[in-house]
């Protein structure tokens, strides 16, 4: 089961154009938004990515603004071959990571596989990444889950990290999902 305590969203690559002409960008977009957002209500760090960002721009404003401090520059497909992640990532101190963003078979799922066979425990959130094609979408989830990388939603995500009705921050995620 992912924790507050343990979990870690990795939000990859949502940026410029290539944000808006994905498939089901829309739905991507906001998803990754309300991640970033209950994130942030409930205390748990975001990795943020940007692959080349002087080619293809900066990360979509409806996560960015959610988010804290800068984004990672980065030209491997897979954030685990870039030290400035790597050193990022071994600073929060966290075992568990939640994988949002673009594109699914590509950056995705490159980071989510070594970061699987690093140890970690690694989910990805179906509704909330994507590819410019669906099918694409669809064989990266597919590659992710026959190795271990389960997929999950945004609201069960969020419902696992807060496990509990009475929980703190319960009406403010509530508000978040519906």
């Amino acid at each position: 089961m992912f924790t507050v305590e343990e979990a870690c969203l990795v939000v990859v690559d949502v940026q410029g154009k290539l944000a808006t002409i994905v498939d089901e960008s829309e739905v991507t977009i906001q998803n990754a938004s309300k991640l970033a957002q209950a994130m942030q209500v409930l205390g748990v760090p975001v990795l943020w990515l940007e692959q080349n960002p002087s080619r293809l721009g900066g990360t979509a404003l409806e996560i960015a603004q959610h988010i804290q401090g800068q984004p990672i520059a980065k030209m491997a497909f897979s954030a685990c071959q870039e030290e400035e992640f790597m050193t990022a990532l071994k600073a929060t101190g966290r075992s568990q990571f939640i994988m949002t963003g673009i594109e699914t078979h590509i950056c995705v799922y490159q980071t989510a596989r070594q970061l699987k066979e690093q140890g970690f425990e690694v989910e990805v959130v179906a509704d909330a990444v994507s590819s410019r094609t669906k099918e694409n979408k669809e064989l990266g989830l597919e590659k992710m889950k026959a190795l271990g990388i389960l997929p999950t939603s945004t609201e069960m995500i969020l419902y696992e990290l807060l496990q509990r009705a009475d929980h703190e921050h319960f009406k403010t995620i509530l508000q978040l999902v519906k």
